[in-house]
């Protein structure tokens, strides 16, 4: 057709499955936190509600913060963005092994439910990046600069 042009659609950033990633994690996470504390609270009464907060919490920063930080050093150098992902593990488990610690001598939450929602957590938020990343459309090679032909 005469005077019709083609335009064509605008090239995700590099970055979009990242992000996509980060936001389904984040939903799945809202939707298990949720779903869970009704359940543990249903069978364990309040420390099933308390182990399954802290078992979502727990699990979902666990496997967001690798997410995020990857988002985050998406455009630095690969060295600084190594460092970075190890650092952050690093961080991640130290974290991890206080807070459990510091959990151990406690008795107002149920451990079940603590054990159960963290590993549905890191299972279902790792399983909801995974898809997020996927449904993202993501070119895989970069277009030469068009130099007006």
């Amino acid at each position: 057709m005469p005077g019709v042009t083609f335009t064509p659609p605008p090239v995700p950033s590099s970055t979009a499955p990242l992000r996509s990633a980060v936001r389904y994690g984040v939903i799945a996470l809202i939707v298990l936190a949720v779903v869970s504390t009704v359940v543990a609270y249903l069978v364990a009464g309040t420390p099933g509600l308390w182990g399954a907060l802290i078992g979502s919490a727990v699990g979902g920063v666990f496997i967001l913060a690798t997410a995020a930080s990857v988002l985050w050093s998406a455009n630095l150098p690969p060295t600084t963005v190594g460092a970075v992902l190890l650092g952050g593990w690093l961080a991640k488990m130290l974290v991890a092994i206080v807070v459990l610690g510091i959990l151990r001598g406690m008795d107002f939450y149920s451990r079940p439910a603590l054990g159960l929602v963290l590993l549905a957590s890191l299972l279902i938020v790792l399983g909801a990046e995974t898809v997020g990343v996927l449904r993202q459309r993501a070119p895989y090679v970069d277009t030469p600069p068009s130099d007006g032909k």
